[in-house]
């Protein structure tokens, strides 16, 4: 820390109790109070430094008073100051240090300590340290801009915090990497592979190391709020990146807010954090303030601030009751990248004074909603899928796609909850575009879950809650799982099992076609190269026997379908009557074994349940080889 030293003479105050003494040999003839202070003086070297104190000496004198006491009510910083000014008057050496030196300017220029009383007065003094040494070092200037706060109003009068501002702001605009300053401090000195260094900000052949961005966050955390805003404004005026302004904002945030703390992991939370100070931490109104002040300050851009830091602050600004602009302002943000947000950071505490609900549905549907009316309003398109219904192209998912799959993870989580109403439930499922899902498997389960923690609803109201699926967007898995679920309604199973039966006969009609275009290619590369002779009868003949087998598949799928649509209309009949036996009787007549199996709804898995459907893509894998062989045998 730089520092100057004023005066020649040796130190000759001594303090007993609350008092201090001159010990030169003459007995003090002005006794000076300062708050619960008294200074043992003498006159003349007061007077002769101190305009303010000339006229109070020159006044006691006309009154005649015996004793000449002198009250000092208001000189800047009190006693420990004037202690300082005191010695500067008797010629004592005196230690200027960026920690010092806006008391002492602040308290010369109260009592008229200019050049008029004495060359080389104390304003002088303190003001050359001030721009010559103070403003040119960092650190220096975060020292001097931290004592401001308590002598603010003089320091304001005297430009010092506008000073100590600006040259922060264009310290922290510059590259650092380019001057000594505060590499030099922060990351110790520079050397290239040689051994040289850098010099007084003087490169001399070192490479400079890459600095980041962050370099001056911690120092400036322990600026009051009203001076960290100024700053920050002037870093802005000055066209510094908003990202560094972001991060800056979250650093101060989360060292004097100790909720935003309490749910990072390990390595979020050791990661170039400074621990918070020691001492009482700011009462909840100040952190309310605090927190309020951050959301002003932080520029409205997507991807600036990481998502798990604005619900945080989210949280936080529930807890404190913060106003309602700045809970919408967070929702807002939270919006605009809702697809960064993990489940962790949508299960968000009901801190509403009812306590409905174990979390807050309400405030995640808000933020849903920013987020797809951003999506509109940045033309977002539905995704591009083929006839199947599925989502094409590559591997990764399109925002609104993983925001789909996220709210179908919260609903699952949510769902168990008895107080979470069914209009709440539909109304945030409803609230994601169909476009969004390529399968429903996710939604399902949530329905599933629903529906087995809320035993008492009404047929109504079950199958309301499954139109919001799609039984044709439910994998091979789901539908299997769906047909032997008891929970659901009977029309949605009778959907379901329709759906399967659908799907099985695409799939096998695809293994098919693939396979007969493969074996049909393969014979007509042999008989090409065979022999002129018999190649093309051998080809018309085996293209006969192929023939006849795909008729005879199509005689077989045309059947199913047959057997499909009858029992779906023997269910409809028997639906009316809603016994379980009538239904049993329907399952033994169409040959279908309808398992009452529960579904566990933590455990999220419907793959364990496809072994009916599996048993009935095995039957035809059967007949199909078998089709094979005989054409073996046939060549």
């Amino acid at each position: 820390m730089a520092c100057m030293k004023l005066g020649s003479k040796t130190d000759a105050f001594q303090r007993q109790g609350q008092a201090w003494f001159c010990t030169t040999g003459l007995p003090s003839d002005v006794v000076v109070e300062v708050e619960d202070m008294s200074f043992l003086l003498h006159k003349f070297p007061l007077l002769s430094r101190s305009g303010v104190l000339e006229r109070l000496i020159a006044e006691k004198s006309d009154e005649g008073e015996e004793g000449c006491i002198i009250n000092l009510p208001e000189i800047p910083s009190g006693a420990k100051t004037f202690e300082l000014v005191a010695k500067f008057c008797y010629g004592v050496k005196l230690e200027l240090t960026a920690s010092n030196v806006v008391y002492l300017r602040c308290a010369a220029e109260h009592l008229e300590m200019t050049e008029e009383y004495g060359e080389g007065n104390l304003i002088a003094q303190t003001e050359v340290f001030l721009n010559q040494v103070v403003l040119h070092n960092w650190k220096d200037s975060v020292k001097a801009l931290k004592t401001c706060e308590d002598v603010l109003p003089q320091a304001e009068d005297l430009h010092i915090v506008k000073r100590c501002i600006e040259s922060l702001a264009v310290k922290a605009c510059i590259d650092p990497s380019l001057f000594g300053w505060p590499m030099m401090e922060h990351g110790g000195p520079m050397q290239s592979p040689g051994g040289s260094v850098l010099w007084n900000g003087i490169s001399t052949g070192a490479r400079p190391r890459k600095s980041s961005l962050d370099w001056w966050y911690e120092d400036v955390s322990t600026l009051s709020l009203p001076l960290y805003k100024r700053l920050i404004s002037a870093m802005e005026s000055r066209g510094i990146r908003q990202e560094t302004i972001a991060g800056a904002l979250t650093f101060y945030a989360k060292r004097l807010l100790p909720g935003l703390n309490r749910r990072q992991g390990v390595s979020e939370s050791s990661a170039c954090l400074a621990p918070i100070p020691l001492g009482s931490p700011p009462s909840e109104e100040d952190q309310k303030v605090l927190l309020e002040e951050i959301d002003r300050l932080l520029p409205m851009k997507n991807g600036l601030t990481s998502t798990k830091f604005l619900f945080g602050l989210l949280r936080t600004a529930m807890i404190l009751r913060a106003s309602p602009s700045c809970i919408s302002n967070l929702e807002k943000r939270i919006g605009m990248q809702l697809d960064q947000a993990t489940l962790e950071d949508l299960l968000m505490p009901n801190f509403s004074y009812s306590m409905e609900t174990l979390y807050n549905v309400e405030c995640v549907q808000r933020i849903l909603e920013h987020f797809l009316a951003m999506d509109q309003a940045a033309d977002g398109a539905s995704p591009c899928s083929d006839d199947e219904g599925q989502l094409m192209g590559s591997p990764s998912l399109t925002p609104i796609t993983m925001v789909a799959r996220l709210i179908d993870g919260y609903l699952a989580e949510v769902a168990p909850d008895i107080n979470l109403k069914a209009s709440k439930f539909q109304s945030l499922a409803a609230a994601v575009p169909e476009y969004a899902r390529p399968l429903d498997d996710g939604l399902y389960r949530a329905i599933d879950i629903y529906l087995k923690a809320h035993p008492w609803l009404t047929d109504s109201e079950r199958e309301q809650l499954c139109r919001l699926m799609d039984c044709q967007k439910l994998s091979l898995e789901a539908c299997t799982h769906a047909a032997q679920n008891e929970r659901l309604p009977l029309r949605v199973v009778v959907q379901v099992l329709f759906f399967e039966q659908l799907q099985l006969r695409t799939s096998i009609a695809g293994c098919f076609l693939v396979s007969d275009n493969l074996d049909g290619s393969r014979q007509l590369r042999s008989g090409l190269t065979g022999s002129n002779e018999g190649g093309w009868a051998t080809a018309v003949r085996e293209n006969q026997v192929l023939k006849v087998g795909m008729d005879n598949m199509r005689t077989r799928v045309s059947e199913l379908e047959k057997e499909c649509s009858s029992m779906k209309q023997e269910i409809e009949k028997l639906g009316r009557v809603k016994t379980s036996s009538t239904w049993g009787n329907v399952s033994k007549k169409f040959g279908f074994k309808i398992k009452s199996q529960m579904c566990s709804a933590q455990e999220g898995s419907v793959s364990n349940q496809s072994k009916g459907g599996n048993a009935k893509v095995e039957k035809v894998k059967d007949k199909h080889a078998k089709h094979n062989k005989m054409l073996s045998v046939d060549e």
